[in-house]
């Protein structure tokens, strides 16, 4: 589990990008293969400098990589910070799980 504050830092970064809509289809597009942010925004009914903070935000968090091509931007997805938020996940899971047992142990012994 997570324990120290760079690592809950990370972890709030990673699950903060990953609470807006925009930002999770940005980075399922950008697992597919690589784009520019301005192809990205031609994509959503918002702003260039709007879809700009979006990536902005999933870089921060690890979510994506850009590298720069000349004028461009471009920006592709990052799988193990999926497979990090899945880490995160796995392991409240385990816990919700391990209380649920010890409950499910204590109602036996009271029967």
């Amino acid at each position: 589990m997570v324990v120290d504050s760079g690592e809950r830092r990370a972890v709030d970064r990673l699950f903060h990008a990953l609470s807006d809509g925009t930002r999770r289809d940005i980075v399922v597009r950008t697992l597919q293969g690589e784009h520019s942010v301005s192809a990205l925004a031609r994509l959503y009914p918002m702003s260039f400098a709007a879809v700009q903070k979006h990536v902005a935000v999933l870089h921060e968090a690890g979510l994506v990589a850009k590298r720069r091509q000349g004028r461009e931007q471009l920006v592709s997805g990052d799988v193990e910070a999926l497979r990090r938020a899945g880490a995160v996940l796995d392991a409240l899971e385990d816990v919700w799980r391990a209380r649920v047992e010890r409950m499910g142990a204590l109602l036996e012994e009271d029967s």
